[in-house]
């Protein structure tokens, strides 16, 4: 897991400019959600519906996360 300096300097990150995708075929209008990847294997998600609102994961955070989607563990029953 994160220490909390390495949390607080992803925070502190002018992620101004960077780019923001969303999954292939997801239209402007719709609500989807959108990553930006960061320095150092980082990554920021947030929604297009509340733009201003975003969370950063460090590389192993968010890799522990993709994992743990590709295994099922987000399925919904």
């Amino acid at each position: 897991m994160a220490d909390a300096r390495e949390k607080e300097e992803l925070y502190a990150l002018d992620i101004s400019g960077v780019e923001w995708l969303s999954a292939p075929g997801a239209s402007e209008d719709e609500e989807r959600v959108e990553i930006a990847y960061l320095p150092d294997g980082a990554v920021a998600m947030r929604s297009s519906a509340d733009p201003e609102t975003v969370l950063r994961y460090t590389e192993a955070e968010w890799r522990a996360f993709v994992l743990g989607a590709r295994d099922g563990e987000f399925d919904l029953k």
